[in-house]
């Protein structure tokens, strides 16, 4: 889907539609009603062989152009050109037109080539702006520098079509690169019951596992996210989603998928303990033991590591507070893993409930790759390569 805005370079839409096409896409092209004023319509129409959608009900009909089913449609959403106005209510949500309607709505990878002048490009507001939308998963495509239509010269030129076709042809290409396999994912937490009331538990939110499934998902691969107690819900069609509560729903919903995984990614913190007595009522204040005995939990990851086919790729994490690369290299060993990714509490911006991460891979073959701080969209995307350079 390509998404046409209010700006100048909105004549450059026609010849992005045209290489698409050339390169086999189907595109559907959505507008601002302020497009028009730059392009027409009818252009885009006869280019895309598509009808052009600009609002909610067609002026004809009063067909209902249901942004819902666009957002679904799409494989890739391309905006090109975007403006400021368009970027700003990405940014924040703003869903006053049926452009950003499909935007919110869209489970597909987001590209974003803005166009505007220098002084509104280096404003502050939209850097901002620009920097929330790389943090919900877009991706900017330049802006270029060149002249611009006000007579300045500087950033803020869209990036020429043949530019932006062919990135957007790449990145598609490398998305289909997990295509036809099967990938079991696992995040979040557990929460195992002393009572029917409290629980033992820990910090994960989850938000890792959840990048990786949707980051996986994208690249063309059947997902099977198995995740804890949380609030977060995937959202690309490919991720089929079971939800579980404790270490022993953990164990028998992993083992149920892993034989059919080409590729297992256990990203979950699952409890390393759960209580031996589950009490059936709540324990009184008056009437309680201080000590809750604990049993160790099954050993998921140990367990898939023994039964783990030579086909098979399995990637565990570990979190540490200390002597780190000690600890991923033994579980590394121990589990019969390819590859561990390891992050540190001692890290500031990794760990639990952040939008952020730094995390070091280490192969089997002792082959170690360290990461900067970035957002655990990025860093899902940094797993997700490593893992293809693993595929036979």
């Amino acid at each position: 889907m390509l998404g046409v805005t209010g700006s100048i370079a909105a004549y450059k839409s026609a010849e992005i539609t045209r290489l698409l096409i050339k390169e086999g896409a189907t595109v559907k092209i959505v507008t601002t009603s302020c497009a028009h004023d730059f392009i027409t319509p009818l252009t885009l129409s006869t280019l895309s062989k598509n009808p052009v959608f600009t609002e909610f009900r067609n002026g004809t009909d009063g067909t209902w152009n249901n942004h819902v089913e666009l957002g679904i449609w799409a494989d890739v959403f391309l905006v090109a050109p975007a403006s400021a106005n368009t970027i700003a209510k990405f940014a924040n949500g703003n869903c006053d037109n049926l452009l950003t309607a499909c935007y919110l709505s869209a489970k597909c990878p987001v590209y974003i080539a803005p166009a505007m002048d220098l002084d509104m490009f280096k404003h502050p507001s939209t850097k901002s702006n620009l920097d929330k939308l790389v943090s919900y998963g877009n991706k900017i495509i330049g802006p270029a520098s060149g002249d611009l239509a006000s007579g300045l010269s500087g950033e803020g030129r869209m990036t020429e079509p043949e530019e932006i076709a062919a990135y957007i042809i790449k990145e598609w290409k490398g998305k289909q690169s997990l295509k036809k396999k099967k990938i079991l994912i696992t995040a979040g937490p557990t929460q195992e019951a002393i009572d029917p009331v409290r629980f033992i538990s820990n910090h994960s939110s989850g938000k890792m596992g959840f990048a990786i499934a949707e980051e996986i998902a994208a690249r063309g691969a059947d997902v099977t996210l198995i995740s804890g107690p949380g609030n977060l819900h995937p959202r690309h069609t490919n991720i089929k989603h079971i939800k579980i509560i404790s270490a022993d729903d953990m164990y028998r919903a992993c083992m149920k998928e892993y034989d059919k995984s080409d590729i297992t990614i256990m990203a979950a913190a699952v409890a390393d303990f759960t209580p031996v007595v589950k009490a059936g009522n709540k324990i009184k204040k008056d009437k309680a033991d201080p000590v809750v005995e604990l049993k160790p939990t099954v050993d998921i990851l140990g367990e898939m590591g023994k039964r783990k086919k030579k086909n098979q790729l399995l990637i565990g994490f570990a979190l540490e507070t200390n002597d780190e690369r000690i600890h991923a290299e033994k579980k590394l060993k121990n589990k019969n893993l390819d590859f561990i990714v390891l992050n540190s509490l001692r890290d500031k911006g990794a760990g639990f409930n952040t939008d952020t991460n730094k995390i070091t891979i280490i192969e089997k073959n002792n082959s170690v790759t360290e990461f900067k701080l970035k957002s655990k969209l990025e860093t899902a995307a940094d797993i997700a390569d490593k893992i293809i350079q693993l595929l036979p």
